[in-house]
């Protein structure tokens, strides 16, 4: 008999050996066996693997670094973790040790890195980049860090008149302030909006440096920031707008000689299929050269780059496993798996972005298997999953007995914004509760070790959230 599993692994393209692999029928990840986790904590579960947080960190550095040395680029790179993907004070703990630096969003984003220092996991000398509209909370704290002596804190201005705020909410505070700029890039032709609704446009740039920032002795202009929403891709369309941003950081870089920074933002890309197929080093060695040709073109230093990567950084490293608790045949076609809880209140980018992840069975991999849709518990008819990236199906093993025999179901590179997104620990569709949560992680004789993060959310927690 044709053997089953090889089969699903050939329906699911490339099998990464060196994350997946599969013994005696049981899915093991990062050679641990998902099986035993799910004996030792039940489902529905969370996971995150904490080494796979530095090693996405080290992978990014080294390409960097070697695509610098490749070039003869004379300039430093600096790693920022944006802690929108993911604000877990364990997450920041273990990107703290590879000597990244933080880009954050809002104001309380700075109270999360304030605990960070009282705790010793960082010093005033962490490079902080303050995006985002700011509100007066949030440019009340950017300063209060200034006047308490964060050395390298730069607030990078998405409109005119936070360089305003920012003045006034200095006071007499007499040492001088770096800032940054954001452009207004152009968004991706198939965007619903032409232009980025964030940032200063590219023909306000200039004179806002010449008529504000030059004028005002408090702030220098230190960098300029880049963002592209699609992501860093190898698109007609992510050259020509790199293109525009480096012809304007020259421009400003001849009449401003404190610039000497430039962020290219977030947007290296993860696995979401068993099928993605990106070359990370062709994309990292022809952003460095075009950064060092337009420089050296227009005869000037190249600058230090800055990267803002949330999603590469901590996406990887989560996990998501559900029990399938009950099969229905609703007619002659669609058979639906119902899991122990749901898409959209534990993985709600399937839901608001048909955001797809890697989708494998944990057990059966012997057994077969048939097409299914993927039913979640909640009312909503769009609580479901029902297709994978690269196909328009889902195949998993035939499920006979849910009660003695059940099939469990494993949705990996999770990690980044799905907590944040759904309100962890809030309030969600139908009540349906926030998973159990787990860390895994080696000790110094590299081991695997695992601990309790969090139970799954009990009733107590949300009936004191609505007032009852």
């Amino acid at each position: 008999m044709k053997n089953k599993y090889i089969d699903l692994v050939g329906q699911t393209f490339d099998f990464p050996q060196d994350e997946f692999n599969v013994e005696d029928g049981h899915l093991f990840v990062n050679d641990i066996d998902m099986m035993g986790i799910i004996r030792e904590y039940g489902t529905p579960l969370k996971i995150t693997f904490l080494p796979k947080i530095s090693s996405q960190i080290q992978r990014a550095k080294r390409m960097f670094r070697n695509a610098m040395s490749k070039a003869g680029y004379d300039g430093d790179y600096h790693y920022c973790y944006c802690t929108k993907s993911s604000q877990f004070e364990f997450v920041l703990e273990e990107a703290l040790k590879n000597n990244v630096h933080i880009e954050t969003s809002s104001a309380y984003d700075l109270n999360l890195i304030q605990a960070l220092l009282n705790k010793g996991l960082t010093t005033k000398d962490l490079i902080i980049i303050c995006n985002g509209f700011k509100r007066p909370q949030y440019i009340s704290n950017i300063c209060s860090f200034i006047k308490e002596g964060w050395r390298n804190i730069i607030p990078v201005l998405d409109n005119k008149d936070e360089l305003m705020d920012l003045d006034e909410e200095l006071g007499d505070y007499s040492g001088s302030v770096n800032v940054g700029i954001r452009i207004a890039s152009e968004e991706d032709p198939n965007f619903e909006f032409y232009t980025s609704r964030l940032g200063i446009r590219y023909s306000d740039i200039l004179p806002f440096y010449k008529n504000g920032i030059s004028k005002n002795d408090r702030f220098r202009l230190k960098m300029l920031h880049f963002f592209i929403n699609t992501g860093i891709r190898d698109t007609s369309y992510y050259w020509n707008e790199l293109s525009r941003c480096l012809n304007l950081y020259c421009d400003l870089r001849q009449v401003c000689p404190t610039l000497d920074s430039l962020n290219i933002g977030g947007g290296l890309p993860i696995k979401t299929s068993l099928a993605t197929d990106y070359d990370y080093k062709y994309m990292v060695e022809e952003i460095v050269n075009q950064i060092k040709t337009v420089c050296d073109a227009h005869g000037i230093p190249v600058p230090d780059i800055y990267t803002e990567f949330g999603n590469f950084t901590v996406g990887e490293s989560g996990a998501t496993i559900f029990k399938v608790l009950g099969v229905k045949q609703q007619n002659d076609r669609e058979c639906w798996y119902m899991i122990d809880n749901s898409f959209m209140t534990t993985m709600p980018d399937t839901w608001g972005l048909n955001q797809r992840f890697i989708l494998l069975p944990i057990n059966k991999w012997n057994d077969e298997y048939h097409r299914v849709f993927i039913g979640g518990l909640t009312c909503d008819s769009k609580d479901y999953y029902n297709s994978e990236a690269h196909a328009n199906a889902i195949f998993l093993p035939t499920v006979k007995d849910t009660r003695r025999d059940p099939l469990y179901i494993g949705f990996f590179h999770t990690g980044a914004y799905q907590e944040a997104i759904s309100g962890y620990g809030g309030i969600k569709h139908c009540l349906q509760p926030s998973p159990k949560h787990i860390l895994i992680d080696k000790d110094k004789n590299g081991h695997f070790t695992s601990r309790l993060f969090a139970p799954e959310q009990s009733a107590e927690s949300m009936l004191k959230i609505l007032g009852y």
